[in-house]
């Protein structure tokens, strides 16, 4: 989408310029424009003859524009060499320097995971751990970091199970391998719980209703379960080292982190499926 709206505005910017700078562009459009009317009029009335003629003395014309153009280019050099880098400079720098998660609905073609994580996936079937209680997601502590966390859903039943699986697995990975115990703050996102988080400013999330993998049940907000109190702050550097750990697992398994992102979510952690988001 993005590339289709970068050669549209370069499409868009060159007509301008040229409409702009050249007269014989504006005559021509505009003979081609009084061609097409008189088509219609032919049509309408059956005046073939007359048409041919115009036709001829159309084509007349555009070659005559074509080369009143030509030398209004010799003429207006300068203004074209300073046109075409400001046309083509943004169109350049969109495409080198877009992200796959500027936009919401990005798809990637393929998703590549390891030959042996893939046949975890096909064999065992992973088993959600206990839920914690209520009050450890609304104490001043979390409430400060994850506002309305107390409502979220953590029900791992809604999830696909292509994604559960996944974030199951990193689960195991990280308390079996480096000792972290990781929790489920949200998982599922309803579009109206996802519209009002929209609605509290871009430092929560940027993502309207649908525009977020959360309510495909395709997307997980997590944290670390330690000494019975959730820790969700990156400023705790045991916290900080598991979310790095967090995410090259994720990332290790095909799903897309969030703390790659340009406002950072280091919890998320989403697996994007083609032809899921709706357009």
């Amino acid at each position: 989408m993005l590339i289709f709206l970068a050669f549209l505005y370069f499409f868009l910017a060159c007509s301008v310029i040229w409409l702009a700078l050249f007269p014989g562009g504006r005559a021509s459009v505009l003979q081609v424009l009084g061609m097409l009317q008189r088509r219609l009029q032919w049509r309408v009335g059956g005046w073939q003859r007359s048409g041919n003629a115009t036709l001829r003395a159309s084509w007349s014309g555009a070659r005559g524009a074509w080369f009143d153009g030509r030398r209004m280019l010799r003429r207006r050099w300068a203004w074209f060499a300073v046109g075409v880098p400001l046309v083509l400079i943004p169109t350049l720098l969109a495409l080198l320097m877009r992200r796959p998660d500027m936009l919401p609905d990005y798809e990637p073609a393929d998703i590549v995971v390891d030959a042996q994580v893939a046949a975890l996936l096909k064999g065992e079937q992973l088993v959600p751990p206990a839920a914690l209680p209520p009050l450890a997601f609304g104490t001043r502590e979390v409430e400060l970091v994850r506002p309305m966390l107390v409502d979220a859903s953590r029900n791992w039943g809604l999830l696909r199970p292509e994604f559960s699986q996944r974030l199951l697995l990193v689960f195991k990975i990280m308390k079996e391998k480096y000792g972290y115990e990781m929790a489920l703050l949200e998982g599922y996102r309803s579009p109206a719980r996802q519209d009002m988080l929209a609605g509290m400013g871009s430092q929560v999330t940027n993502a309207r209703a649908f525009q977020s993998w959360h309510q495909y049940g395709l997307a997980a907000d997590c944290a670390f379960w330690r000494d019975g109190k959730l820790v969700i702050s990156e400023k705790d550097p045991w916290a900080m080292r598991g979310y790095q750990l967090y995410g090259e697992v994720a990332e290790s398994l095909g799903l897309t982190w969030g703390g790659r992102w340009t406002m950072m979510d280091f919890g998320h952690a989403e697996l994007r499926m083609r032809g899921v988001m709706r357009r």
